[in-house]
This record gives structure tokens, C-alpha cells and sequence, in this order.
């Protein structure tokens, strides 16, 4: 994968999969209503050439007040729906209002689904203010930091997301602020199975 990488910008192009397809077809109607975004957790590693599957892609999104909400649910309703309710009101005031995700799919179908929820811990809200912009085929993708998106997966601690770590940890290493993933790894406790699997290059591959 031919990868152009500065501090805040990561350049390529790949052959879109389905997930990626989905992925654009939802964050254009946020784009086109100038609503913050930031895709995190599994998807970021497919996006950089992982090979697994994934039924689910999570992004947190900027609170947004209930009438830009109302907005955001018309725009999508052409090709999307909720999945978890079909009244707009209830999915901002008792789901995302509440700490809770709703999910978007394409109409009639369950999979693959976007899981939304509002930015609100110390770390939701450093994706948005860290996130990267990934320019893919020539569209523009928002991403979470990498080092905070490795520490996180390992945070999750399942063979998948230590997988997922592995595989950013490999592809970005020589780009990584490697302070910065001191940092959060020491915050979110993963230490040392960041000594396990990814220190010195020592992989742990399954």
C-alpha cells in the first residue's frame, strides 16, 4: 500500500470494499450538513488494508441540537433508517442524548450499520480534537489518532482488536509520535500488553 503520511494527513488509495462504499455513502450527508465526525474501532484498520470482516462501523459524531438532528435524520432517509427505532425523537433524546448509539443501515438491510453516538469522555472528545484526515481515492475520511486508536484496541483486549493493534502498530510504525502512544497507554493501563505484543517489533501474529 503505497502511503503518503504527514502529521495530520494520511494519502492512498486501495480498492474500495463494501464497508468503505457504506462508510462514504453515510459521512457525505454528514459533510453535506457540516456535522463534525471522527470513525473509530475496527473500521480504521479495514480502511487501512486489514482483511476481516465487520458488520458494524462506529463513529462519534459533535452534539448536535435536536432540529440539526431532524436534518441529519430527512437527509438519510432516502437510502438509510434506523435500526433501532423509527421515531427521531426517541433515538436523540433517550438513545444518543442519553450516552447511548443509534445505527443507520441501508434500507431493508441490518448489515452493515453504522453505530453513532455523541463524543462526550476525555477521549471521544481527543479523537475529534487529534483526528486525522485520510484522503482515500481522492475523498476525504476523518479518522481517530493512531496512537490513541492502538492503545484503545488494546484496551479492548479480544484476539481481534489486538490484531487490529498489531496491524496500525506494523503499517504506521516509523510515522507514529511514539510518546504520545506512551501516553495513552499508560493512561488506559495496557502497558503491558503493549510489551507483549508490539515492543521492540517483536509482533505477536495468530
Amino acid at each position: 500500500m503505497d502511503i503518503k503520511f504527514s502529521k495530520n494527513r494520511i494519502e492512498f488509495k486501495k480498492e474500495l470494499n463494501n464497508l468503505d462504499k457504506f462508510v462514504i455513502d453515510f459521512v457525505s450527508v454528514l459533510d453535506k450538513l457540516n456535522i463534525k465526525y471522527v470513525l473509530i474501532s475496527g473500521y480504521v484498520s479495514i480502511l487501512f488494508g486489514r482483511s476481516r470482516s465487520s458488520e458494524d462501523i462506529d463513529i462519534f459524531v459533535e452534539k448536535i441540537s435536536f432540529e440539526k438532528f431532524k436534518g441529519l435524520w430527512k437527509e438519510l432517509s432516502p437510502k438509510f433508517e434506523c435500526i433501532i427505532t423509527e421515531d427521531q425523537e426517541e433515538a436523540y433524546k433517550e438513545y444518543l442524548m442519553t450516552g447511548h448509539a443509534i445505527r443507520f443501515s441501508y434500507k431493508k438491510q441490518y448489515i452493515p450499520n453504522m453505530e453513532v453516538k455523541f463524543a462526550k469522555s476525555e477521549f471521544e472528545l481527543i479523537s475529534f480534537q487529534q483526528k486525522i484526515e485520510v484522503i482515500l481515492n481522492g475523498i476525504v475520511l476523518y479518522v481517530s489518532p493512531l496512537e490513541l486508536q492502538i492503545a484503545v484496541k488494546l484496551r479492548l483486549g479480544s484476539q481481534k482488536d489486538i490484531e487490529d493493534a498489531v496491524h496500525l502498530y506494523e503499517l504506521f510504525k516509523k510515522y507514529l509520535n511514539i510518546e504520545e502512544l506512551q501516553y495513552y497507554n499508560k493512561k488506559l493501563g495496557v502497558e503491558s500488553l503493549f510489551n507483549k505484543h508490539l515492543e521492540n517489533e517483536k509482533i505477536t501474529r495468530y
